[in-house]
């Protein structure tokens, strides 16, 4: 049997292939490296310096993710090189068995359209008939270790086939990963050169500027509160599942929680929540963290509270209803990749994690509702809302906000 493809070729790839892993795992240590910096000085004092190294560190730090994504891609397509030479080779093979087959067949058809007697008679010495049936009995033999052989090559070459379209479409992920990527450096290096234009890079303007955001913040947080709580829906506590751990997977690869749900320590200070319990769950996610739904639903909405200027709130968020009476909500995200009315998969990529609308620093705000009581309104046409009129955002009764921690894995 003739093989159509060399040893070398093969190993080649082989040898691409194991570099380009060997500079991917060099850049996640980098990766590694820029992510503690990051949280070391996140647990330092808020000033202007920090704010503006966080920034520098970051940007870093994403350009480093891009740079694996394009190793990625570079590692797809040798994946992909590999596979088709491989496919080829297999292709060439099951010709080659086929050609070598069909003569079995012949061979055996010849000798099965001539009698026994015919046979017989036609040679001197029984010696040379028993050589033929002897031949006859390889000949068998042959044909099925060629059917063999013919099924195993075409179940190799189906499943070759198939890692070929997987790597194909994990090669377009990766090329619309890169895209987003690109989006969300400009936009990490837009707040670094906003953050230096407010403040004129002078620490005082950065202390007065983050007071104010904070007053305007309260104030929001005080009439939202208000609105809330005049709102009038019955929520049948049979529309939703009873709490159980595994009814939604986290919506980070990565867990660390920074802030918990209801009445913390930390939701009772003035300088948080005003006062009132948290309605959700922050984890901690540095800018460009992949955010992913928590179960396959349909999105609701998708919003940007900072369209509204000095509307301090959730900044870009997603909304999505899931078939069991629940809906989530991610926010302060730095991209929006699902768009309304799209059908996303539990563990689909449905944005990016930033630090847009109030935040002290990059992480997911998640929020988990009853879906018959959450609404998506223009706050303005409910009631007046200081600097927030024109904002459109979930909304829900006091009783509709539910512990993320009862559902989540």
């Amino acid at each position: 049997m003739v093989r159509i493809v060399s040893a070398t070729s093969i190993s080649e790839l082989k040898s691409k292939i194991d570099e380009r892993n060997t500079k991917i795992q060099d850049l996640e240590k980098e990766i590694s490296g820029y992510q503690k910096m990051i949280e070391t000085i996140g647990k330092e004092k808020d000033t202007l310096q920090n704010a503006v190294q966080i920034l520098e560190i970051s940007g870093k730090k994403l350009v480093a993710n891009m740079k694996i994504t394009e190793k990625k891609i570079s590692l797809a397509d040798s994946n992909i090189g590999k596979l088709s030479v491989e496919i080829s080779d297999k292709k060439q093979q099951i010709i080659q068995n086929d050609k070598a087959l069909s003569e079995s067949i012949r061979r055996m058809y010849e000798f099965d359209s001539t009698s026994l007697i015919e046979i017989v008679v036609g040679y001197e010495k029984m010696s040379d008939f028993w050589n033929i049936i002897e031949n006859l009995e390889k000949f068998q033999s042959s044909i099925q270790d060629n059917l063999s052989t013919l099924r195993i090559l075409k179940e190799e070459y189906t499943n070759k086939k198939s890692s070929e379209e997987q790597k194909r479409r994990e090669l377009a992920n990766l090329k619309a990963q890169l895209a987003d990527q690109k989006k969300i450096v400009d936009y990490n290096k837009a707040e670094q050169t906003k953050l230096l234009k407010e403040t004129q890079n002078k620490e005082s303007n950065y202390k007065t500027m983050v007071a104010e955001k904070l007053r305007l913040k309260e104030q929001f947080e005080k009439e939202l509160l208000n609105l809330e709580s005049e709102l009038r829906i019955t929520i049948d506590p049979n529309s939703i599942p009873k709490a159980r751990a595994g009814i939604l997977a986290w919506p980070l690869d990565s867990i660390f929680i920074t802030q918990y749900f209801g009445n913390t320590e930390f939701s009772k200070t003035t300088t948080a929540y005003n006062g009132n319990g948290h309605n959700g769950i922050d984890f901690r996610a540095s800018i460009g963290t992949p955010i992913k739904a928590s179960l396959g639903g349909v999105v609701t909405g998708t919003g940007n509270t900072d369209e509204s200027r000095g509307c301090y709130s959730y900044g870009k968020w997603v909304l999505i209803k899931h078939e069991n009476g629940l809906s989530t909500l991610y926010a302060h995200l730095s991209l929006i990749k699902a768009t309304t009315g799209q059908t996303v998969n539990n563990g689909d990529v449905i944005g990016y994690s930033g630090n847009t609308g109030y935040s002290t620093g990059p992480h997911l705000h998640f929020t988990v509702y009853a879906t018959q009581g959450v609404q998506i309104v223009k706050l303005g046409d409910i009631k007046k809302i200081t600097n927030c009129g024109n904002v459109k955002m979930p909304v829900a009764p006091l009783e509709a906000y539910l512990n993320p921690l009862n559902y989540l894995q």
